[in-house]
């Protein structure tokens, strides 16, 4: 056996094989540095990359900016326009120790702030009529009080028609009222004669200081001395002298500031609630919790929404906008194939392929975080007193911003950077790396899981918004919502697959359109989702309002005819006559048919009950009432008892009004046929009684019952009569026993002036009514009430808005998605433009690409909404189905206004692809 060595190099000693070594292990500390390495190198290559893609940067980082901005502003105001519990303090206070409210003849207990209290023992019996001496003389000696009456309803002349203002009555002049208030110009009221105004008062009223302000009767006038603001109504407020107003009984609002020499201590404090007297102290006298922020111009706490709902709407929103980001970094991806498929070769695995497209969303949410958190707190601040003075009403505390909030808006934006480049990162990770060096597109592989798991989550989405919408929980209805657009986003790609298939029998550019929508589904998906979603959400919400609207109409049960107007005196002392309210009708109303009203009322004892209504025959009577808690077999029995099948606010709502007539004011109360008319005068002449309800007419006769109580007595005597009546058969109205003069004296009632009924054609406008009210005011104070019918009008606004917004993002989406495929498909264009194609085919091309994005996205939309509608109503009226009285059930509705907007907007969509595309087709020296 011949042994051969194996030559080696002139010059070279024999060396000894390495032997086998394993690889180095990989500690926590080196795989840390590999990572951040990785992750930095990536960051690196995505500022590059948004500094070379400028237009498509600027594009993403105006749709994570925009809601961030809008968030942030809210989020500062908001914060602004809570109060501490200092500033609180000292915008009641202003330079007084403290604030007393004298409420109660009987002992009070209230907190350490004096926000809540309540009776020790006894009944809560309201305080009389209290000076200032009687205020002072509680206190400790040197002490001096200030009268504060909040809100004393005034009308006053204004430059067109009389207004309805605030006024509160303090004593400018002294130094502890001037702390609640601010001077802008001229001096405070130093007599009865003089007011002082608010700014918008002043432009409300068209005033000037020396003018007069005259009060709409004509009774008084006052000299306008200066113009002061109050921190906590920026509103027209008019400051009155305390001589200008007498005092009266003090309202909840009425309040007392006090100088204390040394300060209110506990002791004080006990002794006032003693009286009856609250106490609002500068610093609290015990060791309580600081109380929380309340809003500028409220004194109690405030409401606070449902926090799982406001997340979910949030997460609404940032689903939207990352299925509207999502295609810039699809097209991004796409044009950087060859790149990153030149990692791929260099070593990079699928994580750090996904890191360096991840890190685009990391950098551009980053960049629109802060530009929309600096634009927004910007915005705020420089908005301040537009927001103040015309959405709170009311100062801000102090500038400030909310740090966690602008934290977490911050997260937020980078999460929306992240979630848009998630699904092209995993794209990228699986792509073939010779197809992308090559510059070979991939077709998108369609996976059957994909398209299962999206119909399961549609499926299972629907199920829990019916589940949410028959529980009546707005999170839970949101929740299914949110998941239902999951399933449509995940079965969207396979649609768009089958319908190119279908496209080969259109024409061309509609063929391209389709072809392009199917390869490039990584960026067609979202934008058609989005506009889906969007859609949707507009269509079942206006679905369940229009619904709603129409069950409201058909529940609402007007008091009088449609068009008739009900004149009520405010003042039974000082009443205009027939004669004066018809000629104020004539003059301002066009009409004369005016008719006087009056109520059956009886005269019960002092502090006594006293009650006139028709009482039901034993055999209409229902045996079960309304509230009661009945069990399900109950509640069957009612539903199936012929006495009980009554509409739920019949039950709920009703009440009898008893009025007095002779058949005069019958035909513009009830709007009765002629006939109906004439046989209820009839009765009512003879002495009778007529009913609207024939329920309660039985053998020709009404049972009208009288029930009176002495006060303290919790047991009401009753007095019934049997009397002729006459029940008419069409009422328009509320429920109503109409007697004549005989059956008062029957039953020992006495008339009292109602009001006045007049009939009109159609309602008045609002000038009309307040012209009419201006003529009526020297002889009383009256009020209006006009019928309308109860029917809103045909469209409704919110439905509108719902549609506008809806429109908006379809139009958005379309035009970015068109913008993106025609940057993406400008190789085509050249190739096109190669072959002798017409210039018009790249803008034909365009509104086709715009028509498959915003069409197919408002098609499903719609198909969604309405399903989903149909979902929410059937399983609200299963859910009341059970219940007694059975309420109206929802009507299934489609609703017009929003679909007829919603169909435009396609169209809106690709007249604007048509005119913004240029038709000359590019030709370019193609170098691959």
């Amino acid at each position: 056996m011949t042994t051969r060595r194996t030559p080696r190099a002139p010059g070279r000693a024999d060396v000894p094989a390495p032997r086998p070594t394993t690889p180095p292990v990989r500690t926590g500390r080196r795989r840390f540095a590999e990572l951040t390495g990785s992750w930095r190198a990536a960051l690196r290559i995505a500022r590059r990359e948004a500094r070379r893609s400028r237009r498509r940067t600027a594009l993403v980082l105006a749709m994570i900016a925009l809601p961030v901005l809008v968030l942030a502003f809210l989020a500062a105001s908001y914060d602004m326009a809570e109060l501490t519990p200092q500033e609180r303090v000292d915008r009641r206070l202003g330079v007084a120790d403290a604030e007393l409210r004298w409420i109660s003849q009987t002992p009070v207990e209230q907190d350490e702030w004096g926000g809540s209290w309540y009776t020790r023992e006894g009944e809560h019996l309201p305080a009389g009529p209290v000076t200032a001496g009687q205020v002072a003389a509680l206190l400790p000696p040197g002490s001096r009080v200030a009268e504060v009456r909040a809100r004393v309803p005034l009308t006053v002349r204004g430059p067109d028609r009389d207004e309805s203002i605030i006024g509160r009555v303090l004593d400018l002049t002294d130094p502890l009222a001037r702390g609640v208030a601010r001077f802008r110009a001229g001096r405070a009221p130093q007599q009865p004669g003089e007011v002082a105004v608010s700014p918008a008062a002043l432009r409300r009223l068209d005033l000037r200081l020396g003018r007069a302000l005259t009060m709409a009767d004509g009774k008084g006038a006052y000299t306008v001395v200066g113009v002061v603001e109050f921190p906590d109504d920026l509103g027209p407020v008019v400051a009155l002298h305390p001589g200008a107003v007498p005092r009266t009984v003090p309202e909840l609002d009425s309040s007392w500031l006090a100088d204390v020499p040394g300060g209110v201590d506990a002791a004080l404090v006990a002794r006032l609630n003693d009286r009856g007297v609250l106490v609002t102290p500068r610093h609290p006298t015990g060791s309580v919790p600081e109380p929380g922020r309340g809003w500028a111009g409220s004194i109690g706490a405030t409401d606070t929404n449902d926090l799982s709902t406001g997340v979910l709407i949030a997460g609404l929103g940032l689903l939207e906008v990352v299925l509207l980001v999502g295609p810039a970094f699809a097209v991004g991806i796409r044009r950087r194939r060859r790149d990153l498929a030149l990692v791929a070769v260099a070593g990079g695995d699928a994580a750090q392929l996904r890191r360096v497209v991840l890190a685009d969303g990391v950098v551009l949410g980053v960049l629109g975080a802060v530009v929309g958190l600096v634009l927004g707190v910007a915005a705020a601040f420089a908005g301040r007193p537009l927001v103040e003075q015309y959405v709170f009403g009311a100062r801000f505390g102090g500038y400030r911003c909310w740090p966690a909030a602008l934290a977490v808006l911050g997260g937020v934006a980078v999460l929306t950077g992240v979630l848009a480049a998630l699904a092209p990162a995993w794209t990228v990770a699986r792509q073939d790396v010779s197809a992308g060096l090559a510059g070979r597109r991939t077709p998108p592989a369609s996976r059957s899981r994909w398209l299962a798991l999206g119909l399961s989550l549609v499926a299972g989405g629907a199920a829990l918004a019916a589940f949410g919408a028959a529980r009546t929980s707005p999170a839970v209805i949101l929740t299914g919502l949110i998941l239902g657009e999951l399933g449509l986003v995940c079965c969207t790609p396979t649609l768009i697959g089958v319908l190119a298939r279908l496209g080969r029998v259109l024409p061309l550019a509609p063929r391209i359109a389709l072809r392009d929508a199917s390869r490039n589904r990584a960026a067609a998906a979202p934008a058609i989702c989005a506009v889906m979603a969007a859609v949707a959400s507009s269509v079942a919400l206006g679905g369940y309002l229009a619904s709603d609207g129409v069950r409201d109409r058909h529940a609402y049960q007007p008091l009088l005819p449609p068009g008739h107007v009900l004149v009520s005196p405010n003042d039974l002392t000082r009443l205009p006559t027939l004669a004066q309210v018809t000629d104020a009708a004539r003059e301002q109303l066009g009409t004369d048919a005016v008719v006087g009203v009056s109520a059956a009322v009886c005269v019960p004892p002092d502090g006594g009950y006293c009650d006139v209504a028709p009482a039901l025959p034993a055999e209409q009577a229902c045996p079960w009432r309304a509230g009661d808690d009945l069990s399900a077999a109950q509640r069957r029995q009612a539903r199936a008892d012929p006495r009980c099948q009554r509409r739920a606010v019949d039950y709920y709502g009703t009440y009898v009004e008893p009025l007095v007539d002779d058949g005069t004011a019958l035909p513009q109360l009830t709007d009765a046929d002629p006939a109906a008319t004439a046989a209820a005068t009839a009765v009512l002449r003879a002495g009778g009684v007529v009913v609207t309800d024939p329920r309660y007419l039985h053998n020709g006769l009404v049972t009208v019952q009288v029930k009176r109580a002495d006060a303290g007595s919790d047991q009401p005597t009753t007095a019934a009569a049997d009397l002729p009546g006459y029940a008419l058969p069409a009422a328009v109205g509320q429920s109503r026993l109409l007697l004549s003069a005989a059956a008062l004296r029957e039953l020992d009632l006495k008339p009292t002036p109602a009001g006045w009924v007049i009939g009109t054609s159609s309602p008045p406008s609002g000038e009309r009514q307040e012209r009419f009210a201006a003529a009526l005011r020297p002889f009383g104070a009256v009020s209006l009430m006009v019928e309308s019918g109860g029917a809103p009008g045909d469209i409704s606004p919110l439905l509108l808005l719902l549609a506008a917004a809806a429109g908006l993002i379809t139009v958005g989406a379309a035009g970015i998605a068109t913008a993106l495929a025609a940057a993406e498909g400008r190789a085509e264009l050249t190739t096109l433009a190669a072959v002798g194609a017409a210039p018009a085919v790249r803008r034909v091309l365009a509104i086709c690409q715009a028509g498959v994005i915003s069409g197919l996205g408002s098609v499903l939309g719609i198909v969604a909404g309405l399903g989903t509608a149909a979902i929410v109503l059937f399983s609200v009226n299963r859910q009341y189905a059970t219940d007694w009285p059975t309420p109206v059930p929802y009507p299934y509705l489609v609703p017009w206004p929003v679909l007829g907007v919603l169909v435009l907007v396609p169209l809106v969509a690709m007249l604007g692809a048509g005119l913004f595309t240029r038709a000359r087709l590019p030709i370019e020296r193609r170098l691959d």
